[in-house]
């Protein structure tokens, strides 16, 4: 039996008029589970319409009352987060503890919103002209669209909607049709806390939806996740119709190793951030950049831990202890072995092939085992090309300006890495690489929720990062009151001045 899979609008179930339904499998067996709406122009209207007509409300609802349904919202969450977990790794394929660790990080964003009334207070300058006072505030923009990613089903989405909803706008989530239930789970789970129907609307769907968003009049904003090419079509278009808009890309994540490191922190670092979630990560490590002498040494290092990991099914109950789980879907999985076979062919040293892996699972699951390459230079494809698949590929590098270059020089910003012992060495890397995010012997900077997150370069379209400041300034727009009260009894001489305004 397959679920049908429908959009949610006005605090229900919504099917419409689908111009047709895309299936939705289980990674680890190949199966069919579900099969997902694909919404129509029309029943993207209806879902934007709810949206709008709640929005207003919902933006004159006392920052009180807003909180207290965010602090209801964030227990309900944390008492049932393992359900949230099941279903990811059910649709998405990524283990269940990785599962669990995607939930408890967009669960900060949820935290850091509970405090949104110190975020969205104003200014207030008294006296500025004589008799004139000037005070400052912000709004919410309205209605809000989030398009999100596969990797990440409710992570991502919760970068964006409790700072949205927090702040007094309602919300469109356009999730990705390849793992849709969480949108839903998450949608049933607001109405339970005890939000207004229509402020938290999900509507499923392909390009009609996404474009739906993008073109619609009601839709003040949209946040993006995804592709570049998918990002850089999100910000020309929704830029065009007058929105704003933040569309974050794709990533080429280098992970330097200097020869003062501590090999076996880095080798240790490499494979966790390079095969966690099957490499289905923007911010995965996908490039190791072995600075000399140390190349030999960490690839036998990386080889020797790659070895152990264990392929198989993540959920919960099965038995199995897998390190990693399968791909998304079969397509996406020959699209990564199609790139492990291009980097063999042009040259590079296949030293762990994943192509070859006896899988914990279903014979019919997406398996693509953890895969090593080394001596990649920059020119080969399986180094230009975002993968996002389980392909670790080390570079060689003469010395530390050598790996910076590397770096400046690629098309991505998303985040870097280093590893050393040196803490002047640290201090340069962090002003010389033009990156948005940056570690220092930690592989994957994932900012906490009152920090930005956020590359440069073609990672990201727009000027605004996701969550912390720069996220409430986002989903909020300034308006700025001036003010003048009369004293009848010591009333100032009127009389006619068109010359512009003066303080005095």
């Amino acid at each position: 039996m397959t679920t049908s899979i429908t959009h949610w609008l006005d605090g229900a179930e919504f099917r419409g008029d689908p111009k047709g339904w895309a299936d939705v499998t289980n990674p680890a067996t190949g199966q069919v589970s579900g099969r997902v709406a694909l919404a129509s122009e029309r029943d993207a209207e209806q879902v934007i319409a709810a949206a709008a007509k709640a929005s207003a409300e919902w933006g004159a609802t006392s920052l009180a009352k807003r909180t207290q349904i965010l602090f209801a919202f964030r227990e309900l969450l944390n008492e049932r987060k393992d359900e949230l977990a099941r279903l990811i790794t059910a649709e998405h394929g990524k283990v269940h503890s990785d599962a669990l660790g995607e939930v408890a990080r967009g669960q900060e964003v949820v935290e850091f919103a509970c405090g949104i009334s110190h975020l969205l207070k104003g200014g207030h300058s008294e006296g500025v002209s004589t008799g004139v006072d000037v005070h400052a505030k912000r709004e919410p923009l309205g209605v809000v669209g989030i398009i999100s990613p596969f990797n990440f089903p409710a992570m991502v989405p919760m970068w964006f909607f409790p700072i949205a909803i927090a702040a007094g706008n309602a919300v469109v989530l356009k999730p990705s049709e390849k793992d849709p239930s969480a949108a839903l789970w998450m949608a049933r789970l607001w109405q339970e806390a005890g939000l207004p129907d229509g402020v938290f609307n999900v509507l499923h769907g392909d390009k009609v939806a996404v474009d739906a968003l993008l073109h619609s009049p009601e839709v003040a904003a949209i946040s993006f996740v995804g592709s570049t090419p998918i990002a850089s079509y999100v910000y020309a278009e929704a830029s065009r119709h007058g929105k704003r808009v933040q569309a974050l890309g794709g990533a080429k994540n280098h992970m330097v190793v200097l020869p003062d490191a501590d090999l076996d922190l880095a080798a240790d670092a490499a494979v966790s951030a390079g095969y966690g979630s099957a490499g289905e990560r923007c911010m995965a490590i996908s490039v190791v950049v072995a600075v000399d002498p140390v190349g030999d040494d960490l690839v036998a290092r990386i080889a020797d831990r790659t070895r152990t990991l264990v392929t198989g099914d993540g959920q919960a109950g099965t038995g199995v202890e897998a390190d990693m789980g399968p791909l998304v879907t079969r397509a996406h999985r020959d699209r990564v072995a199609g790139f492990v076979a291009a980097g063999e062919q042009a040259g590079a040293t296949l030293v762990i092939d994943g192509r070859v892996v006896e899988p914990r699972g279903g014979q019919h699951g997406h398996w693509l085992g953890p895969t090593l390459f080394d001596h990649v230079t920059s020119d080969m494809d399986i180094y230009t090309e975002e993968i996002f698949g389980p392909v670790l590929s080390v570079v060689r590098a003469s010395s530390y300006a050598e790996a910076v270059e590397l770096i400046n020089n690629n098309q991505y910003g998303n985040g870097t890495a280093i590893f050393t012992n040196d803490g002047g060495a640290a201090r340069r890397f962090e002003a010389d690489v033009q990156v948005g995010m940056i570690g220092i012997n930690v592989p994957i900077p994932v900012p906490v929720a009152f920090y930005s997150f956020g590359g440069w370069k073609q990672s990201l379209f727009g000027d605004t990062h996701a969550h912390g400041a720069e996220g409430v300034h986002f989903f909020t727009r300034a308006k700025v009151v001036t003010s003048r009260w009369i004293n009848p009894a010591a009333r100032p001489a009127g009389g006619l001045e068109l010359g512009f305004p003066r303080n005095v």
